[in-house]
């Protein structure tokens, strides 16, 4: 099978980049990526639970982390309380109907989260109008907020009690670390709950 040396040179290249927002990553983030999964360990010792959201593939991200820990990561264990509010279409399209798309998250976390639970936005720009509302209504429920963005980290840097913020700004790039810090998540919980 042959191939181009142009494509070949954009697979080797968009790889590279990749591994570059990584080795960011390990530089200057393990110590907030240890803080949010101890806030989460914390919240599921008093009674709490995980509730994640984003739009497009940031929604798919909060699926996929939910699903990581309702069913399992690495290990058996207990099923742990996660919910991404991004999966009930009947849900989405009331709330976008009736009090428009920017309240979507934000009329769910006003029904389900309650103050030991974390609350976790997902926007690559940090921006993004429902997740900026869903977070401020679950800082006023008294939950923990964290925040997953870009290099900028956006409006939602400042309004979550914990911005983990990869260093990039290219979608992609950013995406495929926010599922891997996703990942390092779920690891660490699985290592601290039985």
């Amino acid at each position: 099978m042959g191939i181009s040396e142009q494509s070949a040179e954009i697979i080797r290249r968009t790889i590279q980049e990749s591994i570059q927002v990584k080795e960011a990553i390990v530089r200057n983030m393990i110590p907030e990526i240890a803080q949010a999964a101890a806030w989460i360990v914390a919240s599921y010792g008093n009674g709490g639970k995980l509730v994640l959201f984003g739009n497009g593939g940031s929604a798919g991200d909060a699926q996929h982390i939910a699903a990581e820990l309702v069913g399992r990561f690495e290990r058996e264990r207990r099923a742990l309380p996660a919910i991404a509010l991004t999966t009930n279409s009947s849900t989405l399209t009331a709330i976008g109907n009736d009090y428009g798309y920017d309240k979507i998250f934000s009329r769910q976390v006003e029904a389900w989260v309650q103050p030991a639970d974390v609350v976790i936005g997902i926007s690559t720009s940090g921006n993004s109008p429902n997740v900026l509302e869903g977070i401020a209504a679950a800082k006023l429920k008294g939950a923990k907020t964290i925040g997953l963005t870009g290099e900028k980290g956006g409006k939602l840097a400042s309004q979550t009690d914990l911005c983990l913020k990869v260093s990039s700004s290219n979608t992609a790039r950013i995406q495929e670390s926010h599922i891997m810090i996703g990942h390092l998540l779920c690891l660490l919980l699985e290592q601290q709950i039985s």
